[in-house]
């Protein structure tokens, strides 16, 4: 998992002991270490890649069991984040059922960062293998399984491979290709392709404080230093304008990852020989993957690999998992996110009920593992459900949301109708993405895990958006699936962002906190230079009146009898992505301050430019 306050911690398989109390205040108590926990062994190797460079591995195993008892497998986990801490103490009590069972736990520092050795490269794209020194995370895997089957004795010669965020990345690398001793996989939020919707991009939006933040921590040193600023990044990135002119008051401009958001905003084949997802095409080992419904950083990967494994799954073994959960939060005890209480300990259920028995079933050959495709937490009723596919089929129907004048957010079709909402747009005053003060991604104090979860009233007020609202619900409405925004707007500069929310509305006699509340259930970005293509960004032409479509992403919601269903359609969402100008410049990362103008930006809701949202109901 990225816990990018402290990156030397690895959550759910160890807990580091040098940052105990760092731990404990950014991600809370994690699971007690169980009554019948095993004592591991440590032991550390350098181990040799087909082109000379060694990388650092800690193994952890069960005392005793290097000479006798049964053979086990090897669970291992790659990172970028630091392997100083792997524990016989971590091991018990991020992952006490498998723990339990017994397991060779494999931990590796990736190039060129803490004790491997090698240059770094971030997620370093999968090459064609045509000499020996073509190496990637493809290769450095299968190399370091390779080792580990011949060095360390009693093993199984089975390998299972996971991780969260960016060791999720490394996770889906070892399904590429695959070693044959690799049985089982589990990508957990894997950064998949950072330009189209994680990390650093979505949909041609700049994700600038993220990007700012993680590049300095990545690869300004070869171990992790977190970002920190007692001044509000809202102010910070304002009064820079740009992210070329917060680069430089950072002097971080020449580091690697930095000099490419500078140079290369759009998709360019630098970022497209990034993406994972072009490699999927097949399945190779059983894979499980996992995500949560507000994963602040990648939300998309999760969804986006199932998507291009699925269609290929001839023999069932690609399954998927999508929790009430923030990034990573499904690998501790998690009963809530933010002021959003789910009823029960979700995180402990995914865990005993479906992640350890599918490594025990394809590592050890065991019993219970029983999940079928898809395992989805329908948030709004708080329960779990089961579904053959995803999105699921069988028991719902398509159903179009209306963004009116008249009768707000509406499932009827408009029959005549025109403008829906105006607002200007002001880059001088964009609207923030969480309340101010705003800390630094992994700052002291900073409220960004829970920031997708934060009551957007703090917003809704201002008259620089619009929002579109049913009446109060007379029957609950479960949405489950893809939600697609079509919006037909305009705009009088030449270029435009559309952010589009959709949000659950507590009623006013809610019990406390919830009362008035308004919680996002999903919601996304769009950057208008990309309408037509993302590799060749255009001008949007002052005053047409132009179609933009992309995904809200997959939510399982249920928005209760007595709330109301809502729509929010803002132009910023500062400073976790960049202002866009609203005037079409060649490159927004260096777009001059004169350039910076207002804009009237006008949603239609007429028969001819039915601006919408399409969802999947129950029936």
């Amino acid at each position: 998992m990225k816990v990018r306050g402290c990156r030397s911690i690895v959550v759910g398989l160890c807990l580091l002991t040098s940052s105990v109390a760092l731990l404990k205040a950014e991600i809370g108590p994690q699971s007690s270490s169980p009554a019948e926990s095993k004592e591991y062994t440590r032991i550390e190797a350098m181990v040799p890649m087909r082109d000379g460079v060694k990388l650092h591995v800690v193994m952890l195993r069960p005392a005793g069991s290097e000479s006798g008892g049964e053979p086990l497998p090897f669970l291992m986990q790659r990172t970028p984040y630091g392997t100083d801490g792997a524990s016989s103490k971590g091991v018990n009590m991020g992952k006490p059922e498998l723990a339990a069972s017994g397991y060779i736990f494999v931990f590796a520092d990736i190039r060129g960062r803490y004790e491997s050795e090698g240059q770094f490269v971030m997620n370093r794209p999968i090459v064609a293998h045509t000499t020996k020194n073509d190496v990637d995370e493809t290769t450095d895997t299968r190399d370091t399984i390779d080792w580990l089957l011949k060095n360390v004795p009693n093993n199984s010669g089975k390998v299972g491979v996971l991780g969260i965020s960016y060791p999720g990345f490394l996770a889906m690398s070892a399904g590429i290709d695959a070693h044959p001793a690799v049985k089982a996989i589990s990508p957990q939020a894997p950064m998949t392709n950072v330009w189209l919707g994680d990390d650093f991009f979505h949909n041609g939006a700049f994700r600038e404080t993220y990007g700012f933040d993680y590049v300095q921590q990545l690869e300004a040193q070869k171990t992790d230093a977190r970002v920190e600023s007692k001044e509000d990044t809202y102010d910070f990135f304002l009064r820079n304008v740009n992210f070329a002119g917060a680069a430089a008051a950072a002097k971080m401009q020449d580091l690697p990852t930095a000099k490419v958001f500078l140079t290369q905003p759009a998709y360019t084949k630098f970022w497209q020989n990034m993406a994972v997802e072009k490699h999927l095409t097949k399945v190779e080992v059983p894979t499980l993957e996992v995500g949560g419904w507000w994963d602040q950083e990648d939300m998309w990967g999760t969804q986006a690999e199932y998507a291009a494994l699925e269609p290929h799954d001839k023999d069932h073994d690609v399954f998927l998992v999508l929790g009430p959960w923030n990034h990573g939060q499904w690998g501790r005890p998690t009963h809530s996110l933010g002021e959003v209480d789910f009823g029960s300990d979700t995180g402990t259920l995914y865990r005993k009920t479906i992640e350890a028995p599918f490594f025990e079933k394809y590592l050890k050959g065991r019993e219970g593992f029983d999940l079928k495709d898809t395992a989805s937490f329908r948030t709004g009723v708080d329960q779990w459900e089961r579904y053959d596919a995803w999105p699921p089929k069988a028991g719902f129907h398509s159903e179009k949301l209306y963004l009116t004048k008249d009768e707000g957010l509406s499932f009827k079709t408009p029959v005549d109708g025109g403008v829906a909402s105006t607002y200007v747009a002001d880059p001088a005053n964009p609207i923030p993405y969480r309340n101010r003060p705003i800390q630094a991604t992994y700052g002291t104090g900073s409220k960004w895990r829970t920031w997708l979860v934060e009551d957007q009233r703090f917003v809704s007020g201002r008259k620089d958006l619009a929002n579109f609202s049913t009446p109060v619900l007379d029957k609950d409405v479960t949405v489950t699936g893809d939600v697609m925004a079509d919006l037909f707007a305009a705009t009088t500069g030449s270029d435009a962002d559309w952010v589009v929310k959709l949000i659950d509305v507590y009623p006013d006699d809610a019990p406390a906190p919830m009362a008035g509340y308004q919680l996002m259930i999903v919601d996304e970005i769009f950057r208008g230079r990309y309408v037509k293509s993302f590799e060749k960004p255009e001008a949007l032409t002052p005053g047409k009146v132009t179609e933009f479509k992309w995904s809200l992403h997959g939510a399982d919601h249920t928005f209760l009898k007595g709330h109301r269903i809502m729509v929010e359609v803002q132009s910023s969402w500062f400073p976790l992505y960049d202002r866009n100008p609203q005037t079409f410049v060649p490159n927004i990362m260096t777009a001059p301050a004169d350039s910076y103008k207002a804009a009237t930006q006008t949603v239609y809701g007429s028969a001819k430019y039915p601006s919408h949202l399409e969802i999947s109901v129950s029936e």
